[in-house]
């Protein structure tokens, strides 16, 4: 039977009180949270944040539950979840024990690392190639932290800057302004994949970070709201229609340029899809 507002805590009370709940999405993070040529949100969190809202229309009994759809970036992410803007975050973020001291994680949807992206006539493949150069990432990112932290530790020179978002970063690079791009290697895939020559540009074979989970954010101390979208994510993950969703987003052509990241499922993934998890720590997987 579905749950009466008095049996309710958190978001889900918020939800049936208020009927409607809010998806954030990001416009340029291809192939997880971007706009079509409509600015209509499409990709593969948006499909999974999707998923949940059905489990929770079904847990509530509010099959006419209004979606509202609210833009976010790096920046405002976080803050966006924390104070109630929004309940779900559908973009590429990356689930690590820091970010449980504001927020919380459904489970793991993607594994990724971090790397940079630079033009391949530059020849640069290595954190030590970058010594003494103009590098850039993304603002509120893991990756920016990340190379200001190598920086230091390996007294690389650096000057770092930050961009508001990735297609800012990834111009930056095309216009000679950085010679690289930090950021989670498959966003630096589909920003490649979508370029005018994608033969322009390689991807360094030296990470900067293990594999690293994403997963869909929600608020903090939320436990019922958690059991919900772990249990929608859990039951898509292990089903058919799980692996289907990852091919439409990663080894088949993506609307509305057809461009295709052919990217196969990782067996790390694999393991992650077949007994799913909400752990931050890559050992996990």
């Amino acid at each position: 039977m579905p749950a009466t507002a008095e049996e309710l805590t958190g978001t889900l009370k918020k939800i049936k009180e208020t009927g409607r709940i809010t998806l954030g999405f990001r416009d340029a993070s291809v192939p997880f949270s971007f706009l079509d040529t409509d600015q209509k949100p499409i990709g593969y969190a948006m499909d999974i944040c999707h998923a949940i809202v059905d489990t929770v229309k079904e847990k509530l009994g509010m099959p006419g539950l209004e979606v509202r759809l609210n833009g976010v970036t790096s920046a405002t992410r976080i803050p966006l979840i924390a104070n109630g803007t929004i309940d779900l975050e559908c973009g590429s973020t990356t689930n690590t024990a820091e970010r449980h001291n504001q927020v919380a994680f459904a489970n793991t949807d993607f594994l990724t690392a971090t790397r940079y992206v630079s033009k391949r006539s530059a020849g640069l493949h290595t954190i030590e190639d970058l010594k003494g150069k103009t590098v850039v990432s993304t603002s509120g990112t893991i990756n920016l932290r990340q190379i200001n932290e190598a920086n230091t530790a390996r007294k690389l020179g650096l000057t770092i800057l930050p961009a508001v978002d990735h297609a800012e970063a990834f111009l930056m690079v095309q216009t000679g302004r950085a010679v690289a791009f930090v950021m989670d290697d498959v966003l630096l895939a589909a920003l490649v994949a979508a370029s005018r020559d994608p033969s322009d540009f390689e991807i360094s074979t030296e990470a900067l970070s293990h594999p690293e989970p994403y997963g869909i954010m929600l608020r903090k101390d939320d436990l019922a709201f958690k059991a919900v979208a772990n249990a929608a994510t859990a039951k898509l993950y292990t089903s058919p229609e799980g692996r289907a969703l990852y091919d439409r987003w990663f080894t088949q052509p993506i609307r509305p340029r057809n461009i295709n990241l052919n990217l196969p499922m990782s067996d790390a993934l694999q393991r992650a899809y077949s007994h799913p998890s909400d752990s931050f720590d890559p050992s996990a997987y």
